[in-house]
């Protein structure tokens, strides 16, 4: 079965859904497309349809070419290997709006597949693992070395037997860096179809190597084939779903809190306001990192402990380890061991939100 067949198998999964599918009603939030992307993306996260559903309604309303890629990221970085029907098919209503048009319209796929995301089991393994080879010290020295390697060497080193991030950074040399930059990785053009051809020439799952091939044309993101790097360790385990525990969130006129993040004018606002208070956390952070690091920090730490918590997350031994090695130490090298101001932060977060409320006067 070739690549076209396959992908029409996913669109065909997709147009059956959607003709017994009954679109909700359009009802865009009053904000900004940050906001909107922001809100929704945590929404699905969080299992909140009704967020998810106005935000994306948002989305479509003022720039619908960020919604259906957002909607592609949230694919790999939110669902993946837990639940790769629902990847596929999301990825295949990235295939235009001619092709979405036909099968009923823009906002009854949209609003289809981010339902379908909402319901869907979560893994953020992808997306650990993206960060864990970025900035974990323990791989310092693999980014340089791998950096200086031929496409050939880092080909055989990703489908090798290296740790999994060393095989990840493998992956992202090899598919380009300047698909993805990073100001912790060398610039590198790269060969995105080598790292696919040779993924299927290793065995991986033919449907997923396909599948991530088309996320990624449609994305440039690199989580899609760290999504089939991931899998062999997830199927040869026996995960188990569990909620994250939230903590309390507030109503902005109408959007959570949680939704003001560091990506966006209001979150990175509320943070350095709240980084003037006297909570414990914001102490810890004053005291003992640089003044031009603060923000960036916060927001990291924010992001760990808030804005990246999933209902029925699915975990397994590596999952759980990728989560622990971005959580406890990399977040650079004034905060080495983050376990105390992950606490801290945990504690404070009604502060932040209360920081939130006061700055943006009930209205975003």
């Amino acid at each position: 079965m070739n690549e076209t067949d396959l992908l029409d198998l996913a669109r065909q999964k997709l147009t059956d859904a959607i003709s017994q599918y009954q679109p909700p009603i359009h009802s865009p939030l009053q904000v900004s497309p940050w906001i909107a992307m922001s809100a929704m993306q945590k929404a699905i996260r969080r299992g909140h349809e009704q967020i998810a559903l106005r935000a994306a309604a948002t989305l479509l309303h003022v720039s619908p070419e960020r919604l259906w890629r957002r909607c592609g990221c949230v694919a790999f970085e939110d669902v993946g290997v837990a639940d790769l029907d629902t990847v596929g098919i999301v990825t295949s209503a990235l295939s235009g709006k001619r092709y979405r048009e036909n099968l009923g319209g823009e906002w009854a796929v949209a609003s289809y597949i981010v339902s379908r995301m909402v319901h869907s089991p979560k893994c953020r393994a992808a997306d650990d693992l993206l960060m864990a080879a970025e900035l974990h010290p323990i791989f310092t020295d693999a980014r340089s070395e791998l950096a200086a390697m031929s496409t050939q060497q880092l080909l055989a080193l990703m489908i090798g037997d290296e740790p999994l991030p060393v095989r990840a950074l493998a992956c992202w040399f090899a598919i380009g860096t300047d698909q993805r930059p990073s100001s912790h990785l060398s610039y590198r053009r790269g060969d995105p179809q080598a790292v696919f051809d040779i993924l299927n020439e290793a065995g991986c799952l033919h449907t997923l190597v396909e599948t991530a091939r088309e996320g990624f044309r449609r994305t440039r993101e690199v989580l899609a084939p760290f999504t089939v790097l991931l899998r062999p360790s997830r199927h040869s385990a026996h995960p188990m779903l569990a909620d994250d525990e939230m903590p309390p969130a507030v109503l902005i006129d109408g959007v959570p809190g949680w939704a003001l993040d560091t990506y966006n004018r209001e979150g990175r606002r509320a943070l350095k306001l709240f980084l003037q208070s006297d909570c414990a956390s914001a102490r810890w952070i004053n005291a003992n990192v640089l003044a031009g690091q603060r923000v960036n920090l916060v927001g990291n730490i924010v992001f760990r402990v808030e804005g990246g918590l999933v209902r029925r997350r699915s975990r397994w031994p590596m999952s759980d380890e990728l989560r622990r090695l971005v959580d406890v130490s990399s977040h650079g090298p004034a905060c080495a061991d983050a376990t105390e101001i992950l606490d801290l932060m945990r504690a404070d977060i009604p502060v932040l939100n209360g920081v939130r409320l006061r700055l943006n006067g009930g209205s975003i």
